[in-house]
């Protein structure tokens, strides 16, 4: 696909996919949609293997993404409406399952502000780093919609019910610093290292034991709906085969030999 909304690249077990509209602040479009999906099952093949071993997602120029580009599907007062669950379904709600999903850690760089299903997009990634001049805006209320994109989902799990129901109802911006106070981001780092702090941990996980980081991702992920039980069941399963991995062989051996682990992410 001939990309022209978005940046993708994968070098040195890096895959780095950049939201690509920034006199639009990357809002989306179909068009963009049609390629992040692109870009993404390029990531799961990459993953599989063994070339991509982490996702950095980001956007070019000032924002990170300001959500829908409302003029891709104008709606005039009195007009026929668009079905925006239509859209949800096809577009946003694939988007984010699809992020949940990679079997490697993605890494949500958001250098300038997250609204709306951008923010929740934001959050649907596994470790989130945001400069400090960027902010977290969930626009949906003043539309009359709903948090979609995973929002209803993500926001009490992160900051608790009170704290959702206030970013929800109110759409008030929230600051890199709050949104790291309040746990609902890993990091709030300054504008001037925050490329070097995302490319450093990019490498970090580069060399790490991927299939490790994506059992335990995808065991984090089923413990929201699991019972105790269910998941000390799942955790035996992902621990008997991860004891077979060369990974987990490496790592023992490493650690005996009082060296450096060389993982191969398998």
């Amino acid at each position: 696909m001939d990309y022209q909304n978005i940046l993708f690249d994968i070098s040195d077990g890096i895959a780095t996919l950049t939201l690509n509209r920034p006199d639009k602040l990357n809002s989306f479009t179909q068009a963009m949609h049609e390629e992040v999906r692109h870009a993404l099952r390029r990531t799961a093949t990459a993953a599989g293997d063994g070339t991509a071993r982490v996702l950095v997602l980001t956007g070019a120029g000032r924002g990170f993404c300001a959500g829908q580009d409302l003029s891709d599907r104008t709606v005039e007062p009195g007009e026929w409406s668009v079905d925006l669950g239509d859209s949800v379904e096809k577009n946003y709600a694939p988007l984010v399952q699809s992020l949940r999903a990679l079997p490697l850690p993605v890494i949500g760089a958001i250098n300038g502000v997250a609204a709306g299903a951008g923010a929740n997009i934001a959050l649907a990634c596994d470790i989130v780093l945001a400069t400090k001049s960027a902010s977290f805006v969930e626009v949906f209320c003043k539309l009359g919609l709903i948090p979609d994109t995973g929002g209803t989902y993500f926001l009490p799990r992160l900051v608790g019910s009170a704290r959702a129901m206030g970013l929800a109802l109110l759409g008030e911006k929230l600051t890199a610093d709050k949104a790291e106070a309040w746990g609902l981001i890993w990091k709030a780092i300054a504008d001037e290292d925050f490329a070097a702090e995302v490319q450093a941990m990019a490498g970090h996980f580069a060399s790490a034991p991927t299939k490790g980081l994506a059992f335990t991702k995808q065991a984090l992920h089923a413990s929201a709906h699991n019972s105790l039980q269910q998941q000390l069941a799942l955790e035996c399963g992902m621990m008997s085969e991860l004891g077979r991995s060369d990974d987990y062989r490496e790592g023992v051996a490493a650690f005996m030999e009082k060296r450096a682990p060389q993982f191969k992410g398998r």
